[in-house]
């Protein structure tokens, strides 16, 4: 079974790519809830390039690495990859009211859809509040 999720970003192009991309910003983003934060990300954007997150919770007492291989990456629009036997598909589609970034996975059989679709989702709305954060800032 596919999830799809997506949200809106009010922001260039440019700065949507290059925050989802990054390091640095995914440490700042990537998150579902404030008990949890990323401690560590690497990122070889290309295809075979490897990238990884080290998820944990705040208080220490459970932690993972999201990790995987990018199998296709079209700069601005797309990236494809592949993490453990699933995949993922993150599509970016500027429009009038900023840019869709779109992500589609292969669920998983331990959690529900609706927890896997609310995960990832908060994790998206989180991205989204970042980037538009980080452009008022400057």
């Amino acid at each position: 079974m596919k999830i799809t999720v997506s949200t809106v970003v009010a922001a260039p192009l440019q700065e949507v790519w290059r925050a989802y991309t990054t390091p640095e910003d995914i440490k700042a983003w990537n998150t579902a809830s404030a008990d949890w934060h990323t401690t560590a990300a690497s990122v070889d954007l290309r295809p075979g390039g490897a990238f990884s997150s080290r998820m944990e919770a705040k208080d220490g007492s459970f932690g993972f690495d999201f990790a995987g291989t990018y199998t296709q990456v079209v700069p601005l629009q797309r990236i494809e990859y592949r993490f453990g036997d699933r995949l993922g598909v993150v599509t970016f589609a500027p429009g009038a009211a900023g840019v869709t970034v779109t992500v589609s996975f292969d669920a998983e059989e331990t959690h529900s859809e609706e927890q896997q679709r609310g995960g990832w989702q908060a994790i998206l709305d989180s991205f989204s509040r970042h980037v538009t954060g980080k452009l008022a800032a400057e």
